[in-house]
């Protein structure tokens, strides 16, 4: 049921209640994710492809302008997106907006080109670490220039060739910057063996999605040693990809079952997939639903009463907003750690999350690297989301069930997928 358009979404906006248990099917746009790492991989590719259902998102607009700014054609005049490579030359300029995988995935291109191409974004993403793939850019002989802050704004300047190979960085911010070496590297002279030393790499399975989508372009990689990936240098392969839905932005679709105690089906779940999204079907069976596979796809079903879980969510950290939230609406008390590393995401989840549940009348401890939370009554107020799309999708869980639920800028949630507040209102309606 078509709800309103993002233009005429109120700010703050009354978030719906479900007054009754849901019983839903719904359609998700196509994996953030898995869009963004196609789109690089077609642009390095040796011929043009297709990266069918992309996901249409304002990252995914930004990934497709920069690749389009470094001498690629990206067309998403449709929802198949038909992308030609070409040699990267000339001067550019890149707009990551709030996009992370734009900031970190694409320098690794740009070291390619024979031109300058300058990178900048939104305010906030000046906050967001990306020192670590600048540095090892530097040290596999690309010129950097960040005037030493290891943050937006940068250059690089690009000799049309990279040498590459062993490079040693601290992953332990983000899985990222991993893979935005791995995603180039089959390009540099040497390939590229990348080496992590330091507290554990945090969001372990979008590694393994970048080494699963290289490896189907034709790409050789090694990872069988620990903290270690070899990528050969070679061809890229085209490949005909479509798309699969973004089961992270499943979340708050399956938490209106949880929460109500109704049913909710995500058409087209996937029987494997290197999505952390995944993990829901076992944390929502931890706190009390049922999870099943139907001939549509994957079916939840709330419980009479939905349990707190004490959890380490280091390897699905984006998952944490939304679990959260279920957190403060269980009977019993949960406890969410490992999760240290979502404090430089879009913004600092942790204490973001405990601010706006402890101002709807939750009882959250905040830990250096997670959440105690003991349920206690919600109440109405303003959700902020400090512009970040998955702090959205906890406020709006939190206000299906309490009444007078404002959240500040749901507009947010446009990163990855756009009308969110009109599609979750005609759900509603």
């Amino acid at each position: 049921m078509p709800g309103p358009t993002a233009d005429v979404i109120d700010d703050p906006w009354p978030v719906p209640r479900a007054l009754t248990p849901v019983d839903l099917t719904v359609s998700l746009p196509g994996s953030k994710s898995l869009t963004n790492r196609a789109l690089i991989l077609a642009a390095l590719a040796d011929s043009p492809s297709v990266v069918r259902q992309a996901l249409r998102s304002r990252d995914t607009l930004l990934m497709a302008s920069a690749l389009n700014a470094l001498g690629a054609k990206v067309d998403t005049s449709s929802d198949d997106w038909h992308v030609t490579p070409a040699v990267f030359a000339g001067e550019a300029e890149v707009d990551c907006g709030l996009a992370g995988t734009v900031m970190r995935f694409v320098p690794p291109i740009a070291g390619l080109s024979t031109g300058a191409v300058s990178f900048d974004g939104d305010e906030h993403m000046r906050q967001r670490p990306v020192g670590e793939v600048l540095s090892a850019l530097r040290s596999l002989g690309v010129d950097v220039d960040d005037e030493g802050r290891g943050s937006l704004p940068f250059a690089i300047r690009g000799s049309g060739s990279v040498p590459g190979g062993r490079v040693v960085i601290d992953a332990s911010a983000s899985s990222q910057f991993v893979s935005a070496l791995l995603l180039a590297g089959a390009r540099y002279e040497h390939g590229v063996d990348v080496v992590h030393e330091g507290d554990p790499v945090p969001s372990l399975p979008h590694i393994d999605m970048t080494v699963e989508m290289l490896r189907e372009h034709g790409v050789t990689v090694d990872d069988g040693e620990k903290d270690r990936w070899r990528v050969s240098p070679g061809t890229i392969s085209a490949v005909d990809r479509v798309i699969e839905p973004d089961l992270s932005n499943a979340a708050p679709f399956l938490a209106l079952a949880a929460v109500t105690g109704g049913s909710v089906t995500v058409r087209h779940w996937p029987e494997t997939t290197t999505q952390p999204g995944d993990d829901l079907r076992e944390i929502l069976s931890l706190m009390g639903c049922t999870v099943e596979r139907v001939t549509d796809g994957l079916r939840v079903t709330g419980p009479d009463r939905l349990v707190g879980v004490d959890l380490d969510m280091h390897d699905v950290g984006e998952l944490t907003p939304a679990i959260a939230a279920l957190c403060a609406l269980a009977s019993t008390p949960s406890h969410l750690r490992g999760i240290a590393h979502i404090r430089g995401h879009e913004t600092d989840r942790l204490t973001a999350l405990a601010t706006e549940l402890n101002a709807l009348g939750a009882d959250v401890v905040e830990h250096p690297d997670g959440l105690s939370i003991t349920p206690a009554p919600l109440h109405a107020g303003t959700w902020h989301t400090y512009a970040d799309h998955r702090m959205a999708h906890a406020g709006v869980i939190i206000g299906a069930v309490v009444d007078g639920v404002l959240v500040e800028n749901v507009a947010t949630t446009a990163k990855t997928f756009p009308d969110f507040a009109g599609f979750w209102a005609g759900l509603l309606a």
